[in-house]
């Protein structure tokens, strides 16, 4: 069984919708991937911010869980913040540290395919601070 993860910029008041909705990116502006879990979110965050990774994971979680198993997370102030402000060099830099993690490594993501995910978050994150907003992850369980 894989993930399904939508990454939406969003109003903090949005979670409910976003939680209840059967494809966040349809209705907010996000990214989609298949395989992004707490622990890759946990393992960015520890990158972003040096917190440890035990630490990073108990700042994740669920904000809303729905009856069907989808479960929303915030992503922390901090981690959009660093994102929104990084230049591409240090993104670049993350993009490559985070490819070469355990995390990313076991499930064989290569180094082009962070590198799209680390810019595009860079992109959200930036949009959300632009409009006052927070990114929210749901993250729905796959029948693969």
């Amino acid at each position: 069984m894989g993930i399904l993860t939508n990454i939406v910029a969003a109003e903090e008041d949005e979670v409910a919708a976003i939680g209840e909705s059967l494809r966040p990116v349809d209705e907010w502006s996000g990214i989609e991937r298949r395989g992004i879990d707490t622990a890759k979110i946990a393992t960015l965050h520890c990158l972003l911010t040096g917190d440890e990774f035990e630490e990073a994971v108990g700042a994740y979680e669920p904000v809303y869980v729905t009856d069907e198993g989808a479960i929303v997370l915030r992503l922390a102030d901090e981690v959009l913040e660093r994102l929104a402000t990084l230049d591409e060099d240090a993104l670049e830099l993350v993009a490559e540290e985070l490819a070469a993690t355990e995390e990313y490594e076991m499930e064989q993501w290569d180094a082009e395919e962070v590198q799209a995910l680390v810019m595009e978050l860079a992109d959200l994150a930036r949009l959300a601070e632009s409009q006052d907003q927070v990114l929210f992850i749901w993250m729905h369980p796959l029948l693969t």
